[in-house]
């Protein structure tokens, strides 16, 4: 069995937990009591030892449940903080490795995460975000020296 140098568990364990997380709560029964029919009625010890392995395989789902649904609220955090971004001046780098700055125009959703797309047409991750204003710095200073 593979062990993944990270953790130093056995790699099986996240395909395993995922087995057993897609079973309804009826197909976990009936598979818990088939295992305990095929038991030695002598050495009820196997079965306590059935349990918390199957208890820790469940524990891992949920930890891995629990991740992703806060990786989903983040991203919807961050999406809906990107949308209060509309209309105002941004500098940053671009998805093209590029400083850009301008005024944001609309905000959407790719698979590396929030995107903003500026007057002029380029892109940055809400990530890259280096600086937020109102207006673009000449028009501060414009408005500085009137």
């Amino acid at each position: 069995m593979a062990v993944d140098p990270i953790t130093g568990s056995a790699a099986s364990t996240t395909s395993q937990a995922s087995a057993f997380s897609s079973l309804t709560s009826e197909e976990f029964a009936k598979i818990i009591f088939a295992e305990l029919g095929k038991q030695d009625p002598l050495a009820p010890q196997d079965t306590g030892a059935l349990i918390d392995q199957i208890a820790g395989i469940r524990s891992i789902q949920s930890n891995m449940d629990l991740t992703s649904n806060l990786e989903k609220l983040v991203g919807q955090n961050e999406f809906a903080s990107a949308s209060s971004l509309i209309g105002r001046y941004v500098r940053g780098l671009s998805t093209d490795l590029e400083q850009v700055a301008g005024t944001v125009e609309r905000v959407g959703r790719t698979r590396d995460g929030t995107l903003l797309t500026l007057n002029d047409g380029s892109r940055l991750l809400i990530s890259s975000v280096e600086s937020v204003s109102d207006v673009p710095p000449e028009d501060e200073a414009a408005g500085g020296a009137s």
